[in-house]
């Protein structure tokens, strides 16, 4: 998975660069076709930086989240909870077109006796 990093009207330390690699590549955990992210940072309003991510995955339109916060990691944070939640949305949907052959059976349907 590739991640790139820009900013608008600022710059960001490579600390901070490395922090958000970071948090980034934990959503491969929700979704393992995530083929790349790219996080663009707003720094023209220092008292609430906006943070915008944008996750391409295969065979799927790009996901996109927003937001504002009082600090850039909190804005981070949230912007990437958004991103969590349309990508399991995204799974389940995913999950729930597979056809009736391919799903496993629950206990109910093994432990049927008739």
């Amino acid at each position: 998975m590739q991640v790139n990093i820009s900013t608008r009207h600022g710059h960001l330390s490579p600390a901070s660069q490395e922090t958000i690699t970071e948090k980034v590549s934990k959503l491969t955990r929700l979704f393992e076709r995530i083929t790349g992210v790219e996080v663009t940072i707003d720094l023209e309003h220092t008292e609430k930086p906006e943070v915008e991510l944008r996750v391409s995955a295969e065979r799927t339109e790009d996901f996109v989240a927003t937001d504002k916060a009082e600090s850039l990691l909190a804005a981070l944070d949230s912007t990437i909870h958004k991103m969590e939640q349309q990508l399991r949305k995204h799974k389940e949907k995913l999950k729930a077109h597979r056809p009736k052959g391919s799903q496993q059976p629950t206990d109910a349907e093994t432990n049927f006796e008739g």
